[in-house]
């Protein structure tokens, strides 16, 4: 069950679309229900950029679509057929896209084991950042990020700030993003920020 919305003036989560209240709306069909009984406690925070190192044209969209055209990049021929998704994106100017209510599983983790459970999609929620491992991200990136992590902790308060990961802490050794380029202290602080409207700090 998704809790009802915060009044701290952060992004909001609508309970009954299960969809961030500003995010642009771009559905995926890479989407299935959660296995039963399972509890979003987790959110996993990722790096990417298409074609690598490249920002701001539509081929991230066109990726969780299953519309790319392999035809385009080299790169592409080999991501192309492999159908995955996450529940949202923010880029590089801090617009918000959004491909996968947070109900529902996104295909964003693959092989994966937190606290030592296996398959990470069934229980998480992906957030993926255009960039790279070694670029840094934007301020406003991490101001974004800071503001949806708020509001996802208010909506689902199985996720606490221990169980906000790197897409590299769940796949070690197969995964490197969000990589070296983002600072884990600086959002950290981000988290904390006291909100202007609620005069509250988050972790307290």
């Amino acid at each position: 069950m998704i809790k009802s919305v915060s009044d701290s003036g952060d992004s909001e989560v609508i309970p009954a679309t299960g969809l961030l209240d500003g995010a642009h709306w771009v559905p995926s069909p890479n989407a299935d229900e959660r296995p039963p009984g399972s509890v979003i406690s987790l959110l996993v925070v990722h790096g990417i950029s298409l074609p690598p190192g490249e920002f701001g044209g539509p081929y991230i969209d066109q990726l969780f679509c299953n519309d790319l055209d392999p035809a385009i990049h080299p790169f592409f021929e080999e991501i192309a057929g492999n159908p995955v998704s996450s529940h949202l994106l923010i880029r590089r100017n801090g617009e918000i896209i959004q491909y996968v209510p947070f109900q529902l599983r996104a295909w964003h983790a693959g092989k994966s084991c937190f606290d030592g459970c296996e398959c990470c999609n069934d229980f998480s929620i992906g957030i993926e950042l255009e960039g790279t491992d070694e670029i840094p991200y934007e301020d406003v990136q991490y101001e974004r990020l800071g503001s949806v992590a708020r509001a996802l902790m208010h909506a689902f308060p199985a996720i606490t700030q221990d169980r906000i990961v790197g897409h590299c802490d769940i796949a070690p050794g197969r995964k490197t993003d969000p990589g070296i380029a983002f600072d884990w202290q600086r959002f950290r602080r981000t988290l904390h920020a006291r909100n202007r409207a609620s005069g509250t700090t988050i972790g307290d």
